[in-house]
């Protein structure tokens, strides 16, 4: 069962603090015809910011890494996953690390689904596939609210 075309609405926060690493994520969610508002944070206060913002639309799904300076990825998630506003919007762990400590932790911290991120951009881009079939056209997202 397909989601109705309102899910196309929501945008899609992608936590990174390597503008490479977004530009690349950006591009294949575009491979991957996805075709929802990207938003980027470069950080995760300035994602804790966005997503507290009156302004900005709920976003459908969240993208973080987990490596980055300040708050990083495991705090935001658990920032995320402790605010009643926010808890229910799916977050997928995208980060470079494979190490069963931060896998477990994330879980336990309530992260959706931990992926590792392929060395290539065709590896990137066949996830970005998998990640849309399932996130976008399987799984049942709360509404914008």
């Amino acid at each position: 069962m397909t989601q109705p075309k309102s899910y196309e609405s929501q945008p899609i926060l992608v936590v990174d603090d390597s503008e490479d690493d977004f530009y690349a994520t950006e591009r294949a969610l575009g491979k991957a015809n996805l075709h929802n508002p990207i938003a980027h944070a470069s950080s995760g206060e300035s994602a804790l910011e966005w997503l507290k913002s009156k302004t900005n639309p709920k976003p459908g799904l969240i993208l973080l890494d987990l490596n980055m300076p300040g708050i990083d990825g495991r705090k935001t998630l658990e920032i995320i996953k402790h605010n009643g506003a926010l808890k229910s919007i799916p977050v997928v762990i995208l980060t470079t690390s494979d190490d069963e400590r931060d896998v477990e932790a994330c879980y336990a911290l309530g992260a959706n689904t931990y992926i590792q991120k392929p060395v290539d951009f065709d590896g990137l881009i066949e996830a970005m596939k998998r990640l849309k079939g399932y996130w976008f056209e399987i799984a049942l997202l709360p509404k914008e609210g």
